[in-house]
C-alpha cells in the first residue's frame, strides 16, 4: 500500500479499486499482470503499474431540493437513467 499510483486519491478508493478488479477475475477475467498469490494482491499490483484503467465517474451536481440539498449525477439529470 505504500506504492499508490498519483492518479488514486486515497488508500480508501485504492482498496475499493483493488476489491472491484479482484472480484472481476474471480468471476474470470485474466489478470493483466503476472504475480503469484491471491487475486487481491495481483489486482493491487494491477492498480500500481497502471495495467488496468479506470475512472472517477460521471460528475455530480448539487441541486436544491426545498430546504434539502441532494446530490444528482449528470445521468440523473438528463434523464437517462
Amino acid at each position: 500500500m505504500d506504492r499508490i499510483p498519483k492518479k488514486v486519491d486515497s488508500k480508501f478508493r485504492f482498496v475499493l479499486l483493488a476489491a472491484h478488479r479482484a472480484e472481476q477475475m474471480m468471476r474470470g477475467a485474466q489478470p493483466k499482470v503476472e504475480v503469484s498469490g491471491k487475486k487481491t494482491r495481483t489486482a493491487m499490483e494491477e492498480i500500481i503499474e497502471e495495467a488496468v484503467s479506470w475512472d472517477y465517474g460521471p460528475d455530480e451536481e448539487l441541486t436544491e431540493v426545498g430546504d434539502e440539498q441532494r446530490t444528482e449525477t449528470t445521468e440523473d439529470l438528463d434523464g437517462d437513467v
